[in-house]
């Protein structure tokens, strides 16, 4: 069985930059829409597309199935797809972890989410000073919601109902 399991921090200063060991560009878009069923979402990379099918389970914990598929079939979908999500993703190590940082573009700038993967819920990590607060399962920073109503058109309010400075 494919487990993802997932945390997601906001970012309060630039001390990320200092463990960077790669980075790529990724644009994604999405075959489904609704947050509660499963997920189906196409990704380029740079050099290969991948379809991953994705659903939510309990707490951090999502069913992960992802796939690469040939280039002329994922270049096909996306071409077809209305809107996608494009985002500067930066691979870190950081206490022996591997922490991903995506910085959004375009319609999502200029909001920046940390992520680790964890092998089990309780699993314990030292938590960068970069961190700024957990928005794990807050639905609204999901990529499929990002997708639909994005940063830059988040109101005061909405910043403000979730606790965001």
């Amino acid at each position: 069985m494919n487990f993802e399991i997932e945390r997601r921090f906001l970012i309060k200063n630039d001390g990320w930059k200092e463990f960077i060991t790669k980075q790529t560009f990724i644009e994604q878009g999405y075959l489904s829409y609704k947050l509660e069923d499963w997920i189906i979402r196409i990704r380029y990379n740079g050099k290969n597309f991948s379809i991953a099918l994705k659903k939510h389970i309990k707490n951090f914990t999502n069913f992960e199935f992802e796939y690469v598929i040939p280039n002329n079939d994922g270049e096909k979908i996306m071409s077809n797809l209305a809107n996608t999500i494009k985002k500067e993703r930066y691979f870190l190590k950081y206490e022996n972890k591997d922490w991903i940082i995506d910085c959004f573009k375009e319609k999502n700038f200029p909001l920046v989410i940390a992520e680790i993967e964890l092998a089990t819920e309780e699993e314990e990590f030292i938590l960068p000073t970069f961190i700024s607060q957990e928005i794990t399962g807050l639905t609204n920073f999901s990529n499929l919601s990002l997708l639909s109503h994005p940063f830059s058109n988040w109101s005061n309010d909405d910043l403000t109902n979730l606790n965001i400075e």
